[in-house]
């Protein structure tokens, strides 16, 4: 089953690249915070490369004007990998890229895919999902195959208008 609106993030740790990987608790990333969190496949992923990431980019300075405290991005990759994607798509430091190497984050979601036949293992779901002080407020899951409620755009019109 998948976390739903109303939901806690579960408490879990996850990493980001600082001079190289640095845990980092999920707790630590949402508490007293809102944060809007999107995932993807893969980085470096075409869809994920050329739209996804990229949006939350130029989106970014109008999430903040909505009162988000940090929009993160997520992967089930390793941290070296995502600070080498964050870097290759110009994405600025504002933007936190979270590594979910061995998707236990993604599965205690319930967003896992898995992509096994693809040669890719398991990977996360495509989604957004905005939670407030740790509780999800509102969730985003995208159809397989699909780029349209986890979009920065849709995301900032049904979360925030």
């Amino acid at each position: 089953m998948s976390i739903a609106v109303g939901d806690r993030i579960p408490s879990l740790t996850v990493q980001t690249f600082q001079d190289g990987p640095a845990a980092v608790s999920t707790q630590s990333i949402f508490a007293d915070k809102t944060v809007v969190l999107f995932s993807v496949p893969g980085a470096f992923t075409p869809t994920c490369s050329a739209r996804h990431l990229p949006g939350y980019v130029e989106q970014l300075d109008a999430f903040k004007a909505k009162g988000v405290d940090t929009v993160a991005c997520m992967a089930v990759n390793d941290a070296f990998v995502m600070d080498a994607w964050a870097k290759k798509s110009d994405a600025p430091a504002a933007i936190l890229m979270l590594a979910d190497g061995n998707a236990e984050f993604t599965k205690t979601l319930g967003l896992e895919l898995d992509a096994t036949k693809f040669g890719m293992g398991i990977r996360s779901k495509r989604f957004a999902l905005v939670a407030k002080d740790g509780v999800v407020t509102h969730l985003f899951v995208e159809a397989p195959g699909e780029f349209t409620v986890s979009a920065a755009d849709y995301v900032l019109q049904h979360a925030f208008s």
